[in-house]
């Protein structure tokens, strides 16, 4: 039985990271030992994309090249460790997927949405999770909390109508797959923002229960 998908989306200092660790736990309880992985990144080729794409001494990347190699890391990602896990049965967390490519490069950029499309019938082989957490919070919170995280990466330094658009195309984007994402309350307190997960989670593996 082919595995299931799950991906966690969110702008600037939505609490990714430490949700992740709670949606891993949380499935464990359920008996699901997830493999975690990560955008861009998750492979020694996607790693190292990474680091240009965040590099802050290259602000000067063009927004085509941005996209590019963002597709370039997830390419690698799906063909490397997303689709052979889920052919065998496993369960993936990943952190960020290509719906981070509609809202930072269509939505922060400016791409196109079909140009976007394009690359993810292609590059991504049309892939897409079977459930997406989106961690929703006011841009002007997000920003709060992401400044204290220390430096800021080459993204990160962009401004806040930048982040508007972003947190607008994921929006857009939920509005859009209501049966696929669960929109999370991202600003309230670890605590609430850890039973609005399990609570999606437990929906979601009971329903993957019932029809396995």
């Amino acid at each position: 039985m082919r595995g299931r998908f799950i991906s966690l989306e969110g702008g600037e200092g939505a609490g990714k990271s430490t949700v992740l660790e709670g949606v891993r736990d949380a499935l464990h309880a359920h008996g699901i030992e997830a493999l975690v992985t990560r955008e861009p990144g998750g492979t020694p080729a996607g790693e190292a994309i990474r680091r240009v794409l965040l590099d802050p001494a290259l602000r000067g990347l063009c927004a085509e090249s941005e996209l590019l190699l963002m597709f370039a890391s997830r390419a690698q990602l799906v063909r490397e460790v997303v689709q052979p896990a889920l052919e065998a049965g496993r369960w993936v967390l990943a952190d960020r997927f290509t719906d981070a490519s509609y809202a930072y490069q269509g939505g922060g950029r400016g791409q196109p949405v079909e140009r976007v499309r394009d690359l993810e019938r292609w590059a991504a082989a049309d892939l897409r999770p079977d459930l997406t957490l989106l961690l929703d919070l006011p841009v002007a919170q997000g920003l709060a909390r992401a400044g204290q995280r220390g430096s800021a990466d080459r993204i990160e330094m962009e401004n806040a109508e930048f982040f508007e658009r972003v947190r607008s195309a994921y929006r857009v984007r939920a509005a859009a797959d209501p049966e696929r994402f669960r929109v999370i309350d991202a600003s309230r307190t670890l605590d609430e923002v850890l039973a609005q997960v399990r609570a999606a989670l437990d929906a979601f593996v009971a329903a993957q229960r019932r029809t396995a």
